[in-house]
């Protein structure tokens, strides 16, 4: 009857993810079909109404601004709460059969590796996602220069990179023309896209035409000179990122093995790895091997990364 159980609870929390992920469209007009026809079924209204639920405790608990800046750092264009529909409903089944298989311990353990996933997942688009903006970092100012030379405006400039750059870069200048548009200052607009990406190279390109606007001059030279610098920056870290292939390629081998070979050991043999969870000291060498393989990859980490 548990297994029973889990396995309906597990099915009504994939229900209800796709139901999220795709929500449901009526296919006869609203207008045809009239005001008291409710178009939308139960378990959709049970989604809507965890949705609202979730933004909710959210609020309450602070949480969604910082889970709505990490989704917009990483290009997804999902709200908080549908994004923690999304990963929790999964995680529920995988949890529940992992509850019938290998007992509670195992579902509590799997329930925070798919916490600690998500929170992986998002640092690794937002990652790739600045690190596509740095590339597209001096193509941008040429094109900027370009514009500015022609005889356009800062704005205007700004404005061409918004409609013919590629993403990233075109959805942050973008966002600067809306506030703008809005009553924000430029200058604002352009430190807080800098936040944004973490881009010490956009930093500069804003610190300049803040210094520009305030003592004069030719900012097309000057955005000239300032790409000049982000493009020799960009060859060093180029270099940099190659000479230590070989490191950050050892760092993941030595990272996905221990991961690899639990997982096969557990297809071709399940009673030689069920016996970490039948007795304490079971328990007690999974946290322990859980603890350093946390510490070896966080100095793997610390090795392979290069700051300059």
């Amino acid at each position: 009857m548990a297994l029973l159980a889990g396995l309906l609870l597990c099915c009504a929390a994939l229900a209800a993810a796709v139901l999220a992920i795709f929500p449901p469209h009526p296919k006869v007009s609203l207008n045809r079909t009239g005001p008291a026809v409710d178009q939308r079924s139960r378990l959709a209204g049970i989604t809507a109404t965890t949705t609202k639920l979730i933004e909710a405790i959210l609020l309450q608990l602070r949480g969604a601004p910082a889970l709505g800046a990490a989704l917009e750092a990483a290009g997804l264009r999902v709200r908080p709460a549908e994004f923690i529909i999304i990963v929790a409903a999964p995680t529920v089944v995988l949890s529940g059969f992992a509850l019938a298989i290998a007992g509670p311990f195992a579902a509590i353990v799997l329930a925070l590796v798919a916490a600690f996933a998500a929170k992986f997942v998002l640092g690794f688009l937002a990652g790739r996602r600045r690190a596509a903006f740095s590339d597209q970092l001096d193509d941008s100012l040429q094109l900027m220069a370009s514009g500015l030379r022609a005889g356009h405006s800062l704005l205007r400039a700004i404005d061409a990179l918004s409609t013919e750059a590629e993403a990233p870069t075109s959805e942050e200048f973008a966002r600067i023309i809306n506030e703008t548009r809005l009553g924000r200052d430029v200058g604002e607009s352009l430190d807080a896209a800098a936040a944004r990406m973490q881009s010490e190279d956009f930093l500069w390109v804003a610190q300049a035409i803040a210094i520009h606007r305030e003592v004069g001059g030719n900012l097309a030279e000057v955005l000239d000179q300032v790409g000049q610098t982000i493009r020799e920056r960009n060859q060093i870290r180029r270099q940099i990122k190659a000479l230590s292939a070989e490191g950050r390629i050892s760092a993941l081998v030595l990272m996905v093995l221990p991961i690899g070979l639990g997982g096969f050991l557990a297809l071709i043999s399940p009673g030689y790895i069920t016996q970490l969870f039948q007795s304490p000291i079971g328990y007690a060498m999974l946290v322990a091997a859980a603890l350093l393989f946390l510490a070896g990859g966080l100095w793997l980490r610390k090795v392979i990364s290069f700051k300059f």
